[in-house]
């Protein structure tokens, strides 16, 4: 307990000054996750003795009923508690009821009734995350840029792989794959360097000359037969998202 009050009461940065915290613990805090599953301890007591199943991560909380009226009801009787018992402030914007059949937003995923899905503000997160390490303008070679590309992939394909999302992973794979040959091709500037490596994998000329700082001919068959997908993969580590085992149950996790 005296820990966690030095975290509470540690203060935060904010710019190059501390900014006392007075009330609450800080957001974004690597600590607040901690705090919030201690505190938070004597509501999941409370509601399971009522019978309510409940799904809850840090903050973030999942009520789980049969009906309208059951939801209505769980609603009415974890708002109370929260605010009335805990003395916290329930986020009315954020708070609402759905129906699986509509998706249900929770930590990333939207669950449906007989599937789940990523939401599409993560994959435009981790394609802006992918943009950043492919720039056409960066110096590092294609495998340095595969190394530092590979743990956020990797990051990104556990952390989601509970959802049903081959297709998603696939297109992903996909489009990835032409970031990383697009920036192949800028490095090698001109069009000859292309035709070496073709005639080193045994191709036989005559070569089509291409633009090398086009996105369009990061497509283009020349493109693929320079920098294969089993070279990317197989020679430089490429993770591949579309091998990762997607709709991952709590059971294939060893819980029950």
């Amino acid at each position: 307990m005296s820990l966690l009050r030095q975290c509470l009461e540690s203060g935060v940065m904010v710019g190059d000054h501390l900014e006392e915290t007075a009330l609450g613990s800080p957001q974004g805090g690597v600590i607040s996750p901690l705090i919030a599953n201690v505190y938070l301890d004597a509501f999941d007591q409370f509601m399971k003795a009522r019978g309510h199943r409940i799904v809850r991560y840090a903050d973030d909380i999942l009520i789980l009923c049969g009906s309208q009226a059951g939801a209505e009801n769980a609603l009415r009787v974890a708002q109370g508690y929260l605010e009335g018992e805990l003395k916290l402030t329930v986020n009315a914007t954020k708070t609402h009821i759905a129906h699986s059949d509509e998706g249900v937003k929770f930590l990333g995923v939207v669950i449906h009734t007989r599937y789940t899905r990523i939401q599409e503000k993560k994959v435009v997160k981790l394609k802006q995350k992918v943009k950043a390490l492919t720039k056409r303008n960066r110096r590092a070679g294609l495998a340095e840029t595969i190394r530092e590309l590979n743990p956020v992939l990797r990051g990104f394909a556990n952390y989601f792989r509970v959802a049903n999302c081959a297709r998603v992973l696939k297109q992903m794979m996909s489009w990835i794959r032409r970031r990383l040959r697009c920036l192949q091709l800028k490095q090698w500037k001109k069009p000859s360097r292309l035709h070496r490596r073709l005639k080193q994998l045994g191709y036989r000329p005559p070569f089509k000359f291409i633009k090398m700082q086009s996105w369009r001919n990061a497509a283009s068959p020349l493109a693929h037969l320079a920098i294969p997908n089993a070279y990317l993969h197989d020679d430089l580590r490429l993770l591949d998202l579309t091998q990762v085992k997607t709709g991952i149950t709590v059971l294939e996790f060893g819980v029950s």
